[in-house]
């Protein structure tokens, strides 16, 4: 009773926060969108990278509100319209100490060199470069811009590129615990951790393929930027780590000096009275400027893994960001219904998901391209697995010289955990009526010999659809498709030159792209037709009273509620993502 009158309470608390709380945060964006702060007459604006990226914009409002730099779509969209604003004289930019995805730095470079051929500068400025990730990103965004700074006695640590993985197989042994997968095929490698002790030949040979590609992409860059050979800027670089004035001493950076000294300097650059404006300000103030008037293209978005269904909110307050088939093949199906949109550029974003979701979402990319609207997929960071497998049959796809793509395979299976429970007392039983397929899934007990080759059966058609897709899609042969899948992971540049990418570059590419296939000249309006869908919209109904405000209520329960209200609704939004597939992990290699 008592847990009941305190879960009680807190529903009661939390309506009243979204009944008063949630009309002032609407009404004071509503106000903060018409009373931006005015863009000074001559202004830099500071970016400052050091906060963790996403490709595209939150859909969550309790995330990134007034935020835009947060996401390199809204970065490259914001410098565009500053590469015109006479107000914006240059751009003044803070390097994170880690690196950034290798898609992302590669879209924000391409967005550096725009800008500084609209003939404004740009300073970047270091306070160190520790190897945390793919670091030679960072290095490549700083040689990009026209002063490289670093802060005295900084350290710059750039000299490779590793990676780690975890390999569980004899503490899985040690514990009575059997993975039971299937992958189609070798290189498809995100369970080896559960199956092996170490890298398989064709695991590392698959990884050391991509790393490599990345770093010789990521140092060619730079060298060019920089005007030095790449040869010789490998060699400086991995003889390091180095202070910063032995950095400068080798013309790996350009100046010494402190945050301020190097802001100060491209004040001083940009002219009399000029002031330092944040990113985020600017992009809010850019907001309410109209678009250019023409032919429109639609921009939709996607990022995450790819689930079935539909947004349905789950814990209102997560920023974790998911591809739910039906919004987005919804979204595309509006786009292509839609008179005044002559082309659609699909941002892509994902790692792969469900094989069922990416195929409704293919299907309506066939739609759009039957009514004679071109759609380009243009991919970021990644476009792997199933985020591949929508992308297969657009009419062009534009991917990063970095982008990790193709992935193209399956893998599903269970964990059996009944040996393992039986160490501890606990005993795992199973009854149920019909076939022998029906207890396939029980984690009790491993498969059955004929439960396994059913298993199979269906991984090779998942997989010979996946086949299928691509060589029609790419219009390759089947064989030759087959020769280059096996789940390998390609870069961008890689991917080019086996067919499976049309065009290197970023998400303007992609625009320029699709205007070419829809035979449009001249000036172009960007269209965004995004899915909407989601926790803003459950809010929105909330507050009308609709059959939605059952999620307002649980949402109230999980901030207000207690311990145990929290742990179920975490418990019941994790599994409904690990039920998409029918309970199977149909899912890309996780690539870092």
């Amino acid at each position: 009773m008592k847990q009941f009158l305190i879960t009680a309470a807190g529903v009661f608390a939390g309506l009243l926060v979204f009944l008063i709380g949630v009309p002032f945060v609407l009404i004071s964006m509503a106000l903060s969108a018409t009373a931006a702060a005015p863009v000074p007459s001559v202004s830099v604006l500071t970016l400052d990278l050091r906060d963790p990226l996403t490709d595209q914009a939150p859909h969550n409002p309790l995330f990134g509100l007034g935020r835009n730099s947060a996401s390199v779509m809204s970065i490259i969209s914001t410098l565009r319209r500053a590469e015109t604003d006479g107000r914006v004289k240059g751009l003044f930019v803070r390097l994170p100490e880690g690196g950034i995805e290798p898609g992302m730095a590669d879209e924000i470079r391409l967005a550096f060199k725009h800008f500084r051929a609209a003939g404004k500068p740009i300073y970047a400025h270091s306070q160190g470069i520790y190897p945390a990730g793919i670091v030679t990103t960072t290095y490549m965004l700083g040689a990009a811009s026209d002063q490289l700074w670093m802060q005295p006695g900084a350290s710059l640590q750039v000299t490779g590129v590793s990676t780690e993985d975890l390999f569980f197989k004899r503490f899985f042994e040690k514990y009575g615990i059997s993975p039971q997968y299937e992958q189609r095929y070798e290189y498809k490698n995100a369970v080896n951790g559960f199956l092996f002790s170490d890298y398989t030949a064709a695991h590392k040979q698959s990884t050391l393929s991509w790393i490599g590609s990345v770093y010789a992409s990521n140092l060619g860059f730079a060298a060019g930027d920089r005007k030095t050979d790449p040869a010789v800027m490998r060699t400086a670089l991995e003889a390091g780590p180095y202070v910063a004035e032995d950095a400068l001493k080798l013309k790996l950076i350009d100046r010494l000096g402190q945050v301020r000294e190097a802001e100060g300097a491209l004040l001083a650059k940009a002219g009399e009275g000029a002031k330092a404006i944040d990113f985020d300000d600017y992009a809010d103030a850019q907001q309410n400027e109209g678009d250019k008037t023409g032919a429109t293209i639609a921009v939709i978005e996607a990022e995450g893994a790819i689930l079935t269904g539909r947004d349905q909110g789950s814990n209102p307050f997560t920023g974790a960001a998911s591809i739910y088939s039906d919004d987005l093949a919804g979204a595309i199906l509006n786009a292509a219904r839609t008179e005044a949109v002559k082309a659609i550029v699909l941002r892509v974003n994902s790692p792969g998901g469900s094989d069922t979701a990416s195929e409704q979402i293919l299907d309506a990319i066939r739609v759009a391209k039957a009514a004679k609207k071109p759609v380009v997929v243009s991919m970021g960071s990644y476009g792997a697995s199933g985020g591949y497998w929508i992308a297969s049959e657009a009419s062009a796809i534009v991917a990063q010289p970095t982008t990790l793509t193709g992935s193209i395979g399956v893998y599903g299976g269970k964990f059996a955990v009944g040996a393992a429970l039986e160490r501890f007392g606990v005993d795992m039983r199973q009854t149920g009526v019909g076939g022998d397929y029906a207890s396939a899934f029980g984690m009790g007990q491993p498969f059955t010999a004929n439960q396994r080759a059913a298993f199979s059966g269906w991984m090779d058609r998942i997989y010979a659809n996946f086949i299928t897709r691509v060589a029609v899609g790419r219009k390759l042969p089947e064989e030759r498709v087959r020769e280059i899948a096996k789940g390998r992971v390609w870069t961008g540049a890689q991917a080019k030159s086996l067919g499976l990418v049309d065009e290197l570059g970023g998400f303007y590419q992609a625009v320029d792209k699709a205007k070419s296939l829809a035979g449009l000249n001249g000036e172009i309006r960007l269209r965004r037709m995004t899915p909407t869908e989601g926790t803003f919209e459950a809010l929105q109904n909330a507050l009308g009273v609709s059959a939605m405000s059952a999620r307002t209520l649980a949402a109230a329960a999980w901030v207000f509620g207690d311990p145990r209200s929290q742990s179920i609704l975490d418990g019941l939004a994790e599994a409904r993502l690990r039920s998409q597939g029918g309970g199977m992990v149909l899912a890309p290699t996780p690539l870092r």
